[in-house]
């Protein structure tokens, strides 16, 4: 007998896990689905770490749903007595005429969020394993840090277990609108799920699951992350030294400290070549080591010779506009739509989840601009 669920959320990544915790915690009968397993390799939620920051320039939609949402990571790690959030700091590096991180400043000081405004003499004193140019300055936000991501959202999942979720491994076969309402789901393996509620998490492959809607609105690339070593007993690259770092005037590079002696973790933000989450080639190219061991000896002159440790490749999940989608299928009544994380969206997943579960159960306002409405068929680059 096919078992008829409440809700089934479909994508076991971070937003898919937060769905499913906030909708069981409602009294929901749930039902996860997941091709590959929560926090999976293939997964946008993969990997070790991500940032935890709250500035996000003059925009305080992002800045106020990462304040909900580090005080929901830090309830349930509390609750389930877990360590997986460093309080590494999160620096800014900005230039002199830098107006998105002065709006940054500003926001952060409107919404009452912790930070320093180091100016350049400040910021060499601080932090002298760092070659700075003229006129950089710093913004520092203590508070901030890193979340351990994959056992992040494992943890996320656990609890939801606990709670009366269901979870099953299965990947889901693309959805067809040809009614108003979307009775079952069918799987690749040629089962099938019952439920009254749908909700569609599955980062990546939503343009596999929605090709006709979102196959022209979601766009997944493909990211390259290096972990470099630091020097015998040189402990200027712990997370007791230097935060995290992010730093738009160099090929919008960001870093996290050597955390458990896995090295420097450092990232280019910018969008990559198309990636298919399935069946791409994560193998990192040669010419990417080349200019991102040359951005990190500039910065940091003591690792210019520094031995790649481990590399990685991911993929965002980008919408056209860099915003989240939140919003009903405009076809099916029943089924919802959570997506474009865009590189962005792991630290926001308690919110994320939380307002889905708003939506559905009270009827709860749309945020405009996290609707399908909103989003171009085309792809463009915002930087946050």
């Amino acid at each position: 007998m096919t078992l008829r669920y409440d809700v089934a959320v479909v994508g076991g990544g971070c937003f898919g896990a937060w769905c499913a915790w906030h909708l069981t915690r409602r009294r929901r009968r749930v039902l996860l689905l997941d091709a590959y397993g929560p926090g999976n390799d293939r997964s946008s939620s993969g990997g070790e770490t991500r940032i935890l920051r709250m500035g996000y320039g003059a925009d305080e939609i992002y800045t106020r749903s990462a304040i909900r949402s580090h005080e929901l990571w830090q309830s349930l790690f509390r609750e389930i007595d877990a360590t997986l959030f460093r309080e590494t700091g999160v620096l800014w590096l900005a230039s002199p005429d830098d107006g998105p991180t002065l709006d940054t400043a500003g926001t952060l000081a409107r919404l009452g969020v912790a930070h320093e405004i180091l100016d350049p003499g400040e910021l060499r004193q601080r932090y002298t394993q760092m070659a700075l140019e003229d006129g950089t300055w710093g913004l520092l936000e203590p508070r901030s840090g890193v979340l351990l991501a994959r056992r992040a959202v494992q943890a996320v999942v656990d609890d939801a277990l606990r709670r009366g979720c269901e979870l099953r491994h299965a990947m889901a076969l693309p959805v067809a609108a040809t009614g108003p309402r979307l009775d079952r789901l069918t799987t690749e393996n040629g089962g099938e799920v019952e439920a009254d509620v749908f909700v569609l998490a599955c980062g990546p492959w939503l343009p596999k699951v929605l090709p006709d809607l979102l196959g022209d609105r979601i766009f997944p690339t493909r990211q390259e992350v290096f972990f470099f070593g630091t020097p015998a007993g040189d402990r200027r690259f712990s997370p007791e030294a230097l935060p995290t770092w992010i730093d738009f005037s160099m090929n919008e590079l960001y870093g996290i400290p050597d955390l458990d002696g896995r090295g420097l973790k450092v990232a280019p933000d910018r969008h990559g070549p198309p990636f298919d989450p399935d069946q791409g080639d994560r193998r990192v190219s040669a010419e990417s080591v080349t200019l991102v061991r040359e951005l990190l000896g500039r910065r940091f002159p003591a690792l210019a010779q520094a031995p790649l440790l481990e590399t990685r490749v991911c993929q965002y999940e980008n919408s056209s506009s860099g915003d989240f989608v939140i919003d009903r299928h405009p076809a099916l009544e029943n089924v919802w739509i959570v997506g474009g994380g865009s590189g962005h969206g792991f630290k926001h997943g308690p919110a994320v989840g939380e307002q889905l579960a708003g939506q559905v159960l009270e009827a709860a306002a749309a945020e405009p601009r996290y609707t399908l409405a909103s989003k171009n068929r085309e792809q463009r680059r915002v930087v946050f």
